[in-house]
């Protein structure tokens, strides 16, 4: 890159040796730093990742590079010229996808394609692990970020598009890497739960102010309103 860098690794309260490789990484010319985020859950995870940094270009990528990196330079030479949100989508004409999914997999993912395009609305692909962002508006917008499971990005997307921006959907080579965690049997209520969850958040008007408000406890120890 032709300016500072620096990558950020966020601990999501791991039982593997992560926070210990990377307090030992070596001096290099792109420093990696640790973030520590209790709270379970990948959302949980991004927003601390989000907050826990003051760059002016700020994204995520899955650890298991799905997405070749390749489209790094496409994404920040667009936030340099004035875009605010350049997100990695499979369903771009110009991409190349390697798909290993079962049927039933693939079934669900079109479900949920409908789900959170009433969501944000012009969005093909929400769900793609590559997304980059202007950084004050990312740390807006994840400050409000409520959502700590696989969700998370349609909220987040949602939250930028509320505060006028529209999403950049650029192609990227992807391919689908063993080990996924997530289950169509195990995840598919818990995520109609969250999309349903995150509609109400959107759309309905915050209430007065009650003489005992109730309280809802942040994704992490920050406290960000």
């Amino acid at each position: 890159m032709p300016f500072p860098t620096s990558v950020i690794v966020v601990d999501n309260n791991s039982t593997d040796r992560t926070a210990e490789i990377v307090l030992n990484w070596p001096r290099s010319p792109v420093p990696v730093r640790l973030v520590q985020c209790a709270i379970p859950g990948k959302g949980a995870a991004v927003r601390a990742g989000l907050l826990g940094t003051s760059a002016p270009f700020v994204g995520f990528c899955d650890a298991d590079m799905a997405t070749d990196l390749d489209a790094i330079d496409v994404a920040l030479g667009l936030l340099l010229s004035g875009e605010r949100v350049v997100i990695g989508s499979r369903a771009h004409l110009g991409s190349h996808v390697e798909n290993r999914h079962s049927k039933v997999r693939e079934l669900g993912a079109f479900g949920f394609r409908t789900l959170a395009g009433a969501l944000v609305h012009g969005v093909s692909d929400t769900q793609c692990g590559f997304k980059f962002f202007d950084g004050v508006l990312a740390r807006e917008s994840a400050a409000r970020l409520r959502t700590p499971g696989f969700a998370f990005d349609v909220e987040l997307l949602a939250r930028c598009v509320e505060r006028g921006s529209t999403v950049r959907e650029i192609p990227v080579r992807w391919r689908d890497m063993p080990g996924s965690r997530f289950s169509p049997a195990r995840h598919t209520f818990g995520i109609v739960l969250e999309l349903g969850r995150i509609w109400l958040r959107l759309h309905t008007r915050p209430r007065p102010a009650a003489a005992h408000p109730a309280w809802e406890p942040p994704l992490d120890p920050v406290g960000y309103p």
